[in-house]
């Protein structure tokens, strides 16, 4: 059996519950009522859009690139005086 890494995106929406997807797989995509719902759907539909490609004979798209999360301090804004 092969595994397969996918960078996962959810993030809230706008009806209050949560959106996710796979930026590689286009058009996968699934929500959730909580974050971990929505991760547990997204896993689920990946492993569904796999087995659709391999059923298709088409090839499994693989990570190009890197995600990096950095957090950048700013120096607090001078305080103005009236």
């Amino acid at each position: 059996m092969k595994s397969y890494t996918f960078r996962m995106i959810i993030e809230p929406d706008e009806n209050g519950t949560f959106h996710g997807y796979a930026p590689v797989l286009s058009g996968c995509h699934t929500w959730g009522k909580t974050l971990e719902e929505t991760r547990k759907n997204l896993k689920d539909a990946i492993k569904t859009y796999l087995a659709s490609l391999i059923e298709d004979g088409e090839s499994i798209p693989e990570e190009q690139g890197y995600e990096i999360l950095e957090t950048v301090t700013l120096p607090e804004p001078a305080a103005s005086y009236v």
